[in-house]
């Protein structure tokens, strides 16, 4: 694409200057009058502001007519745009000027009623160029490789509304799957874990940055990007704060994907943060003049990468990612803005058809959880995957601690009763932690089959799997020393970190004793040798088990658990929205669809079932509503009362579940001995959540347990109270939660 230079300049208070560089002999020059200026600023600000009607409505005439008014501005009497109009494949206009008139939405530009920038002969990009520097001295070239993504979706607690995050980074990946791309997820939302991340890759390993987020204008009228702290609370970022992070290590591109991150506030008297992270480094910024949908950023990320992949230079892959947008008549289509130094907008990546172009080599997480009679994978891809962000930052947390310090275990359990996605978030824990090997086994797990780990690992050498297989296969030795020499800094695996995952450990690992659970007698053979030989050799690999039912720790060994809970209302509403027959706007009845949310109890494994239900067409509508009862009653059935589980507890411990149940959210420790007035009460709390019965999660502000009986259990212990009873255990759950909540609430971080 050609490139050309526009500058305006003022030359004195009433008077400026605009100076066009073509390429080739001298720049063309003519002044303009102050009065003109301010007439253009004065009509761009009626019409194009962030609660005007006209920049929200697709094929507006009103952003037409503003659009040809800012192209005649350029053109002038000497027709400065007619020769960029009509030259194939496109211009790039690097536009230099003063705050309020860089602020001018020159998306706009339009030509006989055309708009310039999503023509499909001859578009044109302007860019906001910013200052005379170039961030790479030396020659720019393209990676022979695939695309690589740093992504960092920021959703502090408190803030709406909750963006689809997980929809973002889905659509991405379905988006650049033709060539591949490298996605690496910073799952902290946080400026600290973004600094981390960046200087444990390196500088130039990444090609582009995505800040996925909300983004506003203080109170004194600085652009902020809305970050979390360590414990998912709201944080303002500053640009300067986000250039400290990075530290110099700038990619070639930055997506501030946030509203309002490509506005200059002050009617452009105050940079944008789009531009001042230029300023800091950056060599090219995009960010949104003005509030964006969150589908429309979607779309527009999407298109972009996929361009990149494929090796399209980043001008010409800007300009198709908004002709998406414009073909799909989103009226932000406009919204998109660039701000640059002089570094050129060249490839990132070669062609899918280059020599020796290098492989992604990780396979999908989803596909290490397969059933081993169907071959199919048991976890929620990628895609579908919503919610528990902050069970997945307190897990990695704990996994990527280093052992000896506070919080760190070798291994962490996945808890929770069934179809709450325990081993989705298993597999999304591999995904986020792309530095680790995958090992992973379904159910019973004998020493032979532990054995297959030198089958389910790459190591980095021929040598290092052979070594490894005669270690595991020396019987003479036992498990923990063959275990330790396997670990050992200097072993097969001792510069190869990995994720062990025991999936649905209950089934065949676990013995019943006492009401409890403990390990079998062949896993009290292998667990505890494999957690003492990650201590004692102060290995990076770590175990994942996801576990129904909580056991003992082995002795000497350190293990995190982590609780799931229920979907949150937020959670399950993103969830539905993947779901064909559930979601919103769905052809099925609106009063099936109903019923069957309400019977999926926030279950995700149950809103799966549910939505194939829902949509067979060779069910009447009488049918629907029993073939639902029936799957929740079957689910109910096969994951909450295996071996009578329920039944076989003693009855003060049923009688708490059904006064706890009469509570429609999660409750603190509190309340829970408040309507269980029992001298065993946190006896029977600790044994219900120990078998799944009663979820345990954390709250987001107090950082404290919060318990909760699922709707899922509801028909099968209402029964249990009697309607005194009911009432009573209402009454005092009332008071508790009012003392605790309203005359007397906890500060963030204390105990209840």
């Amino acid at each position: 694409m050609i490139t050309y230079e526009l500058e305006i300049f003022e030359r004195t208070s009433d008077y400026s200057e605009l100076r066009l560089s073509t390429g080739g002999g001298q720049p063309k020059t003519r002044g303009v009058d102050k009065a003109a200026i301010d007439q253009l600023i004065d009509l761009v600000t009626r019409h194009y502001g962030q609660h005007s009607v006209a920049q929200q409505v697709f094929g507006s005439p009103q952003l037409r007519d503003l659009g040809m008014r800012l192209a005649a501005f350029l053109d002038g009497d000497e027709r400065w745009l007619t020769p960029i109009l009509h030259q194939p494949p496109g211009s790039t206009l690097r536009i230099t000027v003063a705050g309020r008139l860089r602020h001018l939405p020159w998306e706009l530009l339009a030509v006989d009623g055309a708009h310039l920038t999503v023509s499909s002969q001859a578009p044109l990009l302007p860019v906001r160029a910013v200052g005379t520097n170039t961030a790479f001295t030396g020659p720019v070239t393209p990676g022979n490789r695939p695309l690589r993504v740093l992504f960092m979706a920021t959703s502090p607690e408190g803030v709406e509304p909750v963006l689809s995050y997980e929809a973002e980074e889905a659509a991405i990946l379905a988006a650049t799957s033709r060539t591949g791309a490298e996605l690496v997820v910073e799952e902290s939302g946080t400026l600290e874990g973004l600094r981390f991340l960046n200087r444990d890759y390196g500088a130039g390993y990444f090609d582009v940055l995505h800040l996925s987020g909300h983004a506003t204008i203080d109170g004194d009228g600085q652009p902020v990007f809305l970050v979390e702290n360590e414990f998912g609370e709201h944080v303002d970022a500053t640009a300067d704060q986000i250039a400290h992070a990075m530290a110099g290590h700038w990619p070639r591109l930055i997506f501030v994907s946030g509203c309002l991150t490509g506005n200059a506030p002050g009617a452009g008297t105050v940079p944008s943060m789009s531009e001042s992270l230029v300023h800091s480094g950056a060599p090219a910024v995009l960010g949104w003049a003005l509030p964006v949908g969150d589908v429309s950023a979607t779309d527009f990320a999407a298109e972009l990468y996929r361009s990149l992949a494929d090796g399209v230079p980043l001008d010409r892959a800007i300009i198709e990612a908004r002709q998406h947008l414009y073909a799909q008549k989103r009226g932000n289509w406009h919204l998109l803005r660039v701000y640059a130094d002089r570094s050129p907008l060249a490839p990132m990546v070669t062609p899918l058809i280059t020599k020796e172009r290098a492989r992604i080599q990780i396979r999908p997480a989803d596909q290490e959880f397969l059933d081993p009679q169907t071959q199919l994978s048991r976890v929620a891809a990628r895609a579908a995957f919503v919610g528990r962000r902050r069970v997945i930052q307190r897990c990695l947390r704990t996994l990527k601690m280093p052992l000896g310090q506070p919080g760190a275990a070798e291994a962490l359990v996945l808890h929770g009763m069934g179809g709450l996605g325990k081993s989705s978030l298993a597999s999304r824990l591999l995904e986020r932690m792309p530095t680790h090997q995958r090992a992973v086994w379904y159910g019973h797990v004998d020493l032979k089959s532990f054995r297959e780990l030198t089958t389910k690992v790459p190591f980095s050498t021929l040598e290092q799997q052979v070594e490894a297989d005669k270690l595991l296969a020396n019987d003479q030795a036992p498990l923990l020393v063959r275990l330790r020499h396997l670990l050992h800094v200097d072993g097969p695996l001792g510069r190869t970190p990995c994720l062990f995952v025991f999936d649905d450990f209950e089934e065949g690992n676990l013995d019943e004793r006492d009401g409890t659970y403990v390990l079998s007698a062949e896993m009290a053979g292998i667990l505890p040798a494999l957690l003492r030989a990650i201590r004692e050799t102060g290995s990076p690999s770590r175990v994942v088990i996801t576990s129904r039912y909580r056991f003992p720790a082995p002795v000497g060994t350190t293990v995190a658990v982590e609780s799931l809970e229920t979907l949150t209302a937020i959670e399950q509403t993103k969830k539905l929205a993947n779901l064909r027959n559930l979601r919103p706007g769905s052809v099925i009845d609106p009063d099936i669809r109903k019923r069957a949310i309400h019977a999926s109890a926030g279950n995700p494994r149950l809103l799966d079932w549910l939505d194939l239900i829902v949509g067979d067409t060779s069910l009447d509508i009488d049918g629907l509503i029993t073939a639902i009862e029936e799957e929740t009653d079957r689910f109910r059935r096969e994951t909450i009362l295996a071996a009578n589980l329920l039944d076989s507890q003693v009855p003060e411990l049923q009688q708490m579940l059904a006064k706890v149940n009469v509570i429609d959210l999660p409750v603190p420790a509190a309340t829970v001995r408040a309507v269980h007035d029992h001298p065993d009460a946190s006896a029977h709390l600790k044994r219900a959540v120990e078998l799944g019965l009663i979820e345990e999660g954390i709250d987001p502000e107090t950082r404290q347990p919060r318990y909760y009986v699922s709707n899922v259990l509801h028909p099968l212990i209402r029964p249990l109270l009697s309607d005194d009873e009911y009432v009573q255990a209402c009454a005092a759950a009332a008071r508790s939660l009012y003392e605790l909540w309203v005359t007397n609430p906890a500060p963030p971080g204390s105990s209840s």
